[in-house]
Order: structure tokens, then sequence, then C-alpha cells
């Protein structure tokens, strides 16, 4: 019998999870999801749909005194036509907090993407694989693994040489980060190092990424589960997605961002609320979208369509999505005390874009989100921030 077949197997129940908001049963095992069913229900498009299901930010939390963990999943990958095959997700092992080994899973499910427009694809099924970890300090320890935060993953079964049981909730605030594909982690390489995650680490607090690709689209079923979540701190990165997708214009878009602040707060009416306004993306801060893609220098990169003549009629820049949010918070201020503003700029701007470009002219490089993470957390955690207080506050996982 090999080593590997001595293994304890342990199958995850949702103990195991964190920064999920529901699980679903599949034959494998469980899928997370970072929407509920109720919300999922609601869903539009196959690029939410998809994005949802990608477990950016969620972890298995467990206590072991294992030296070898093993963890069978069901990825799904994802490739587009015609593009070379992207790098497998990445699994992420802390110990005790600290980044200690990192795997990648062989095989999985494959979804090729065929139109990058509509999102429309086809599934070749795989087989399940294996994250393995070993050589792991010896001793009691507690142990996270960041699941891949671009790649579906279906939890299939812990196996480790010691027993495993769910860790104990840390008691940490709980911070709930609702955005767009760069708060999701677009080119970040692992899954503790998007920027949401790296300001979850500086500021102590336990993070529920809502980050949505292409999808931060002021939709009233997320502020539902947003608002039917238990969270101690609240943020939402608004408006690169209206502008890229040319879904609203003026005239809807300060209405519904009120409305979606509104239903939040039916919930949470004194949770500090962060409403956040995108960072600086060349591409839009002065004319509209719709985002198409590029491929015109064999790499792919982005392009915004729209005509800056027409702003004059309501069409969206970033420029003016700033002006907006920024108005929305000064008009609920005096209503709202716990409500607060953050300007995109001052977390990525022209001397950050200078020092870390864009490379696909949207989304930040590896360096850019360690360099968003940074700025987010001290502006935000550290003292007089809006989340600034302390990391042991009792939090409400």
């Amino acid at each position: 019998m090999s080593a590997e077949q001595k293994l304890i197997t342990t199958r995850v129940t949702e103990d195991f999870l964190r920064g999920h908001l529901d699980v679903e049963a599949t034959a494998h095992g469980l899928l997370p999801h970072r929407l509920p069913a109720r919300a999922r229900r609601q869903i539009p498009d196959d690029q939410l749909a998809v994005a949802e299901t990608q477990p950016s930010g969620v972890r298995l939390a467990f206590r072991t005194s294992a030296t070898t963990v093993c963890l069978d999943t069901l990825p799904t990958k994802r490739v587009y036509r015609g593009f070379p095959a992207p790098p497998d997700g990445v699994y992420d092992l802390l110990v005790d907090g600290r980044l200690t080994a990192r795997a990648t899973v062989d095989g999985g499910n494959l979804r090729t993407v065929t139109d990058m427009r509509t999102q429309t694809a086809e599934l070749t099924p795989g087989a399940v694989g294996t994250a393995r970890f070993t050589g792991l300090p010896v001793g009691e320890k507690d142990i996270e693994i960041w699941l891949p935060h671009a790649e579906i993953t279906e939890v299939v079964a812990l196996r480790s040489d010691a027993p495993v049981e769910p860790a104990p909730r840390t008691g940490r605030r709980v911070w709930l980060h609702h955005g767009s594909s760069i708060s999701q982690g677009s080119n970040a390489v692992f899954p503790s190092t998007i920027w949401p995650a790296l300001a979850a680490s500086a500021g102590g607090v336990e993070l529920i990424n809502l980050g949505f690709s292409g999808s931060a689209l002021v939709d009233p079923f997320v502020a539902r589960a947003i608002r039917d979540t238990r969270a101690d701190l609240i943020s939402l990165k608004l408006g690169i997605n209206v502008v890229n997708g040319d879904t609203m214009r003026l005239r809807a878009f300060a209405p519904a961002v009120h409305g979606f602040l509104d239903t939040v707060r039916e919930g949470h009416p004194a949770t500090p609320l962060l409403l956040v306004s995108p960072v600086l993306c060349p591409t839009h801060e002065n004319t509209p979208g719709p985002l198409m893609p590029d491929l015109s220098g064999g790499t792919l990169k982005f392009r915004a369509t729209g005509d800056p003549a027409e702003t004059a009629a309501g069409r969206l820049t970033l420029t003016i999505v700033r002006d907006v949010l920024a108005d929305i918070v000064e008009q609920r201020a005096a209503e709202d005390p716990h409500l607060h503003y953050l300007d995109g700029l001052d977390l990525y701007g022209q001397s950050d874009h200078d020092e870390f470009p864009l490379p696909d002219g949207i989304h930040p490089s590896p360096e850019g989100h360690r360099r968003i993470g940074e700025n987010f957390a001290g502006l935000v955690f550290a003292d007089k921030g809006p989340f600034a207080g302390t990391a042991d506050r009792p939090g409400r996982p």
C-alpha cells in the first residue's frame, strides 16, 4: 500500500468553507457559490453565472497535525478558442496565516469559450484531480487552502496523514467586498494575492469577496444578497463595468446606485459602508464603452469603442462616474454618518500606472494588485480610516 493510500479521507462539508454565501451538492462533492440560490435564479447571462461560481476568496479552513494534505477537486478550466490555454489555477496553502505551499490540479473539465462577446462556450467533461501538499510543519496548526480565484472548483475530499476538523471561527471582523473583475482577481496569479485578499490580511479581517468579472452592474439581486449576509464592514466598488458594458446612461446610473445603497442599508443600517469609485483606466477615463477585445497586436488587449462627444447625451466615462459617486455620498452623508467615499485614483492612479501599467489596458498586473491592496489597507483599515477598529472584534461569519 502506498503512502497516499494510507491517508485518512475526510468528506468536506460546508463547515470547512469560508468566504462563500452558498454551497451546491454535486455528483462529486460541494460546489461553493458566491451568490445565494435566490440571486442565482435572477442572473441574466452566462458571464455572471460563471463568475459567481469561480471561488475568488473562498478557502477551506481546518485544524490538524498532518504534515501531508491532499485536496481532491474537480476544476472547470477555461480557455478561449484561438488562444493558448492559461496556466492551471493555483491552490495556496497557509499555515497559521502564513503562505507555506502552492499546488495545482491536473485534468478537470474544460470550458472552451467560442465567442468572447457572448461568452458562448462548450464544455468537455474531465476527471477529478488532486492538489498535494507535503512536508508541512509538525504539530497542531490551522490551515487554510485558498481555491483558485478564476477556476470553478468542486471540492471532493480532504486526505491527510492525521485527522482534520473544521477550524474554529477566528472572531475577526467580517469584510464583505463587491466589485468587478479587478476585485475578483483578473491578472493576479495566486488566489491569496488578489488585492482584496492582501487588504484583508493587512486589515486582520475575514474576507467575503463578491468581485464578479464583468458583472458589477448595480444589480438589485446582488444588493439583496449583501443585505442578507452578515458582515461587519462592507465596501462597494462600482462603475467600471457599467462603463465598459455601456449598460446605463447617467439618468439611470445615479438612481440605481441610490437604490442599491438603500437595499444594503435595509439589512445593515449602521454598518461602516464604503463606496469606492473606479481605479485609473486610461481606456475609459474619457471614452465611453462598449469595450471590445483588440487582437491586432497579437496579444489580447481591450479598447473602448464609444464616442466621447456622446457624454453630453448621458453616456458614461470613468471621470463622470467618479463625480456621480462622490456626489451620492455627499448627498446621503447627513442621514448616513457611516457611509464613506474612496476615490479609486487613491488606490491606483497615474503614478501607479506609470510604475505598473495595465497589461491588457483594463486589469492590473500582479504588482498592481499588490499596490491596490496596500493602498486600500493603508487608507481604509488604518487609524482614522473608515474601517479602523479592533481586528479581533467579534465577527459574524
